[in-house]
């Protein structure tokens, strides 16, 4: 019996794979009816590993234009668990095809948030150029999911390429989206953490003719920064990242802008606690 929630251990796996290939022998002996309805049946599971692991092995099967056809079909599925699970599916079947992963997500987002999210952090990490070319026509949506999904997993490059990553924030910046600010929070935290000679000197440029709104942001962002500064643990800071961040929140203190030397003062009231 698989389990309802939790990661699978091998004998989970050994049990979905033993399973999944008596479905795929229905569906070579034409019984595509009853092995559809076993596959659905499997998918409906509030369990995330399974739904995962199910739509990978269903990517293995050879006759992909029969496999296609029940998963696309499975995508408006009104149970969640079934389609995420051919999401999944035309996922794993496309990991070569990175831009037709991405055409899937553009029409599955909103119904499948969760693993979206998922398959886009996956795709920030394998395929970094492919999102650098795409996500930024995302950013124009309309659709605030659209926007912040387009940052979904955006850290994974923040070490090999701050500049990117803070030109792209920067865009969203003044985004009047609750969502959109979280990313740009969440973001600018890796960053920050990660490539502070980057990241604090951008800011500072955001600072200076920022409103209240841009600024209550920049301070969601600093504020964390300046927390992680005076953790007694040393696990997510550099001692370039303890340095700088102690020497941009003394410059800034100074800074005759206003915001800028305000900001300052704020995560001085912080990091002076240490």
């Amino acid at each position: 019996m698989l389990k309802e929630v939790g990661r699978l251990e091998p004998d989970d796996f050994k049990e979905l794979e033993s399973v999944v290939g008596k479905i795929l022998k229905q569906l070579q002996t034409g019984k595509i009816d009853l092995a559809k309805k076993k596959i659905q049946t499997l998918a409906n599971t509030a369990n995330y590993f399974i739904r995962d692991a199910l739509g990978k092995l269903l990517a293995a099967y050879d006759d992909t234009e029969t496999m296609d056809k029940i998963c696309m079909e499975m995508l408006d599925h009104r149970v969640y668990g079934i389609r995420a699970t051919a999401l999944f599916y035309f996922y794993y079947k496309n990991l070569q095809n990175p831009r037709k992963i991405l055409d899937i997500l553009d029409k599955t987002f909103e119904t499948i948030p969760w693993e979206a999210e998922s398959i886009a952090f996956e795709m920030w990490k394998r395929n970094s150029d492919v999102m650098k070319e795409v996500m930024p026509s995302w950013t124009e949506s309309d659709n605030e999911k659209k926007r912040a999904l387009s940052m979904h997993g955006m850290e994974n490059i923040a070490g090999q390429d701050p500049q990117y990553v803070m030109s792209f924030v920067g865009k969203l910046i003044d985004d009047d989206s609750l969502e959109v600010q979280k990313k740009i929070t969440h973001i600018l935290t890796q960053v920050g953490r990660l490539r502070p000679n980057q990241c604090y000197p951008a800011i500072k440029q955001w600072l200076i003719d920022a409103d209240e709104k841009r600024v209550k942001t920049i301070w969601v962002s600093m504020k964390k920064l300046a927390n992680i500064l005076v953790q007694r643990s040393r696990r997510d800071k550099s001692q370039d990242f303890i340095v700088m961040t102690q020497k941009t929140v003394k410059e800034w203190k100074a800074d005759p802008n206003p915001n800028v030397s305000q900001m300052g003062s704020r995560l001085q009231q912080i990091i002076g606690r240490n």
